[in-house]
């Protein structure tokens, strides 16, 4: 079994039919109609609601589940005066529906506190410790984002407390639902909310967009004031950016850029993202840069550092909070960086690229970490992984999994539960066991993804939206395909197939694993292409070869020039002469 494996183009085929009636209604380019199309956009009415979406797209809130409990809930206790404890969670999601929610019970008159669980001290979800702290501070309403759905006994503990309870999740509905006076999860079996992919914040943003109809608030302002952290949660925690979710990445990026928060004016300015920026925010700037920096706090400290900051209306302490988010994101990268080094050298002595499952384990390792390092190990192996931490003295280890299409984590760990616990979904899942048992634990993990996983499941695929002539890849088509940003999850940014192209030159760079390729085909004006994390391969290749490429067709601009590029994301010899 080989350790890297060689992708599988799964090339889609055209419908051209449908792409010449597209392009002729809109007038647009036959790529950008075959990428509608492709994304299942056969009429000039979706696509313009699609190309352009606004405000009027959302849908109603009051389609949510339990909406009108739980604004009866909120208003009576604004009403009264009474203490509203609000509880997130540690990550991106969880962080930005409690700065929203709070922020905006604030503004209607609420009295509010918020809080959003420690990793290391709480773990997951809502811990105990937060339902005596809301009880102390004489909460009336225990109101959860982005947790809750499967806290049967920690919901039941806060009503006996004496505190009503509403519950906001996105999260997997099990077959009962907690006893909360209120449930608002659009995943609920008997929802009839027409957009259920919502994140913890996208519900939040819903739920508190009825409460400001409620009130009297006017809805274009209030969305103006809140989907820049709605955007955020929405796209760091890897939402499909379709339906509601496009409405709110693409105007939450341009809310993004003007954001009147400090915290978030301060993490732009502390993070450089300000001016890799300037020609507009995209998703990837969150997925890559605020996103992990906002993550760092509760992966090594504490997740209140940037709920803080999310919460500051002062500048000069915004920055101060923001700098330290930035010092650790650093501390991370480098942890991070060294358990991927440490887990890949145990692979490769150890062969473990041999299994159809690996899992690796030391001591040492950030539980806070080992997940980015699992996603890794899937990334470089196509294997499911399972990273895990040891405290041998305590005789505990924790692990997190991540795996590939056809091995679901959740259902795997439920099937070893005589030697771990924990759970998750079919791509991710967290666990913990007894350190003297991850010997066991992983002969019989591998001995389970033997059985279950066909051997055709190791090949790495890679999406292909369509094979395409050069010439129709052109500086105008590259502008207009720019209109199906932002790119993400569920719309991911289009790569192309164009066949027995002429590899007339290779240029090294300071990075070499990202050459330049000087390219020539049919059609086409020369062009200087990047060609990303392909250093090692083409170092080995000669200038004068033919090639079949995958490309994305981009529009570069910089300092003033715009240039029209290809991007290489692979390459193989040309199968046509």
């Amino acid at each position: 079994m080989n350790r890297t494996v060689d992708p599988i183009w799964s090339v889609q085929e055209r419908d051209t039919a449908a792409e010449q009636a597209l392009a002729s209604e809109l007038g647009a380019p036959m790529l950008l109609a075959m990428a509608l199309v492709q994304r299942s956009i056969t009429d000039a009415e979706s696509a313009d609601h699609f190309l352009n979406p606004k405000i009027d797209d959302f849908h109603d809130p009051a389609l949510l589940p339990d909406y009108e409990l739980a604004a009866k809930e909120i208003l009576g206790a604004r009403e009264r005066g009474e203490r509203i404890f609000v509880h997130g969670d540690y990550d991106v999601d969880g962080v930005t529906a409690a700065a929203l929610l709070g922020r905006f019970l604030e503004k209607i008159g609420c009295r509010v506190d918020v809080h959003v669980p420690h990793r290391m001290k709480e773990g997951y979800g809502i811990h105990h410790r937060a339902i005596d702290d809301a009880k102390q501070r004489g909460a009336k309403l225990f109101l959860t984002c982005d947790c809750g759905i499967s806290a049967f006994d920690q919901i039941d503990a806060a009503r006996e407390a004496g505190m009503r309870v509403v519950v906001t999740d996105h999260h997997a509905v099990g077959p009962k639902l907690p006893q909360a006076h209120a449930v608002v999860n659009p995943h609920r079996s008997d929802s009839k909310y027409p957009f259920p992919a919502l994140s913890g914040a996208g519900v939040v943003l819903k739920l508190c967009a009825g409460l400001a109809r409620d009130v009297g608030l006017n809805l274009d302002s209030f969305y103006g004031a809140f989907l820049d952290l709605a955007v955020l949660g929405t796209v760091a925690d890897v939402m499909p950016l379709v339906g509601e979710n496009r409405v709110i990445a693409s105007l939450g990026l341009k809310r993004l850029a003007d954001s009147k928060k400090p915290g978030i004016r301060a993490l732009l300015r502390q993070s450089g993202i300000q001016e890799k920026a300037a020609t507009g925010f995209k998703a990837h700037h969150i997925s890559f840069g605020l996103g992990p920096r906002l993550n760092a706090a509760g992966r090594l400290d504490d997740a209140a550092l940037s709920l803080d900051l999310l919460l500051e209306r002062d500048e000069t302490k915004a920055a101060t909070l923001a700098g330290q988010i930035e010092s650790l994101n650093s501390q991370r990268r480098s942890e991070q960086d060294q358990i991927a080094e440490e887990a890949v050298t145990l692979i490769e002595n150890e062969e473990l690229y041999r299994n159809p499952a690996i899992v690796v384990a030391r001591e040492g390792w950030h539980h806070g970490l080992i997940g980015i390092v699992a996603s890794r190990i899937v990334d470089q192996y196509h294997r499911p992984a399972f990273v895990i931490t040891l405290d041998r003295e305590s005789n505990e280890a924790r692990g997190s999994a991540r795996s590939i299409p056809g091995f679901h984590i959740a259902d795997a760990l439920r099937e070893l539960s005589d030697l771990a616990s924990g759970g998750g979904h079919e791509m991710a899942g967290g666990f913990s066991l007894e350190a003297k048992s991850v010997e066991a634990f992983a002969e019989s993990l591998v001995e389970l993804a033997r059985r279950r996983i066909p051997a055709e499941a190791f090949a790495k695929r890679i999406p292909v939206d369509a094979e395409v002539a050069p010439s129709e890849a052109g500086f105008e088509a590259a502008l207009q395909l720019r209109r199906l940003e932002p790119f993400g999850e569920g719309n991911p940014e289009p790569l192309l197939l164009v066949r027995n192209v002429e590899f007339t030159q290779i240029v090294p760079t300071r990075n070499p694993d990202h050459p330049q390729v000087m390219l020539r085909a049919e059609g086409v004006a020369p062009l200087r292409c990047p060609a990303f994390s392909l250093g090692a391969r083409l170092s080995q290749e000669s200038s004068g070869m033919r090639a079949d490429v995958l490309v994305r067709v981009v529009v570069d601009e910089w300092r003033g020039t715009t240039q029209h590029k290809w991007h290489i994301r692979d390459y193989r010899p040309a199968e046509t002469p």
